[in-house]
């Protein structure tokens, strides 16, 4: 089969990819509220001609093609974040449209379009006849959004889904990407003596115990670990809280919450080390928060909230077949780099050492931003790569 011909065939999909995308990003589905989102994907897997459809207990949909002996797995959240300010949007962020070009609303990027172009992947290699000895997972998956990987864990332990590969779509611009910062979530607290708000002396302030550790931690930043491929690591305060018998009192307690990047060579232990080395200062205690959230199937499926970096070789022989891929295909040399914001690959690759490479349309900075797009060009062509992915990946010894 020329690549030319799945070129071809793809982009005579452009309508029904693009309206398709417009029709899930229509579906409002935040992290725990995908069900109907996860039917309406099922629904067009198997109209395009899966062989088997299906929905794991998480809640995730998981579409097969195939049942040879190399397995490969292509991957989509399709959870997405609120909308933010609403006064920041031109449109209605859950009525998904095409114009100018482009798909519109609150998830097209972040990361519906990678879904719509894997399902319609499927379909090529379907109508061009591209199946070989391999066996095509295509996941739609649940609840990235509120615990990275969690999904995936889900799939591995639980469903015994090991792919050698898998090919994750979240937007890279059509470039082929390698690796991530790993995250994680730090919860840092310290202790006060509540008293009357007109006597403060007879009290200890935790929010005052608090302020001078808060430019500690910032000045953090300054000083964390970098890396050549990956960056460097960062630590951002994303909430403050206090307690207090009522509002004319001393503060009993403030807790802050950090969302810490971990580059290469960053762990668990040594992040947290950091900040209990700062709110030691003031007898704080620190942890890392466990999510414990039922999924909208009922199913609770813990996990603390780490999430490793991860990093596979340029020269490992999957980043090799993309990059192949995309020259066949495209006729030019893709950039190879790496996302800056955190992908189900954090469990995929960084807990379970399962080679991932990335490639999506859209683009990363339209992740969580008001007015969200993709373009629809983008969709066809990323359709594209993924069946001549699987299929060259597929043929490899």
């Amino acid at each position: 089969m020329a690549l030319s011909e799945i070129l071809k065939k793809a982009e005579s999909l452009e309508g029904p990819i693009a309206g398709f995308l417009a029709e899930i990003v229509s579906i409002r589905s935040p992290s725990c509220g995908e069900k109907r989102a996860v039917e309406r994907v099922c629904a067009e897997m198997r109209a395009v001609g899966f062989d088997d459809v299906r929905v794991d207990r998480l809640g995730s949909a998981i579409g097969r093609i195939g049942s040879g002996k190399k397995k490969i797995a292509i991957d989509a959240h399709i959870d997405t974040v609120g909308e933010g300010d609403r006064s920041l949007w031109n449109f209605d962020p859950f009525k998904g449209f095409v114009k100018d070009g482009r798909v519109w609303g609150r998830g097209s990027a972040d990361q519906k379009g990678g879904a719509a172009a894997m399902v319609y992947a499927g379909k090529l290699i379907r109508d061009l006849a591209l199946e070989g000895d391999y066996t095509l997972h295509c996941t739609a998956t649940v609840m990235e959004e509120d615990c990275d990987g969690l999904c995936w864990k889900h799939l591995i332990e639980e469903e015994n889904l090991r792919p050698d590969v898998c090919v994750i779509t979240e937007p890279t611009g059509l470039n082929i990407y390698r690796g991530q910062r790993g995250r994680m979530e730090i919860e840092a607290r310290v202790a006060g003596l509540s008293a009357h708000g007109s006597a403060p002396g007879r009290g200890v302030n935790a929010i005052y115990r608090m302020a001078p550790l808060i430019r500690e931690i910032e000045g953090l930043n300054e000083k964390l670990r970098d890396d050549a491929f990956l960056g460097r690591g960062t630590v951002v305060m994303s909430d403050i809280r206090s307690t207090a018998p009522s509002l004319c009192s001393v503060a009993d307690s403030c807790t802050v919450y950090l969302d810490r990047r971990l580059t290469a060579g960053e762990t668990r232990e040594s992040a947290v080390a950091e900040i209990e080395a700062i709110i030691k200062k003031a007898d704080g205690s620190v942890r890392v928060p466990r999510y414990e959230t039922a999924a909208y199937t009922g199913l609770i499926y813990p996990m603390d909230k780490y999430f490793p970096s991860w990093v596979v070789p340029e020269d490992h022989p999957a980043v090799a077949a993309a990059k192949a891929a995309h020259r066949s295909l495209f006729g030019s040399n893709a950039r190879v780099g790496r996302w800056t914001f955190s992908t189900n690959g954090v469990s995929i690759c960084g807990m379970h050492g399962i080679p991932c490479v990335g490639f999506g349309p859209g683009f990363e900075e339209q992740a969580h931003a008001p007015n969200e797009w993709t373009p629809v060009e983008h969709l066809w062509k990323a359709a594209a790569f993924y069946a001549a992915f699987v299929s060259a990946f597929g043929s490899r010894i």
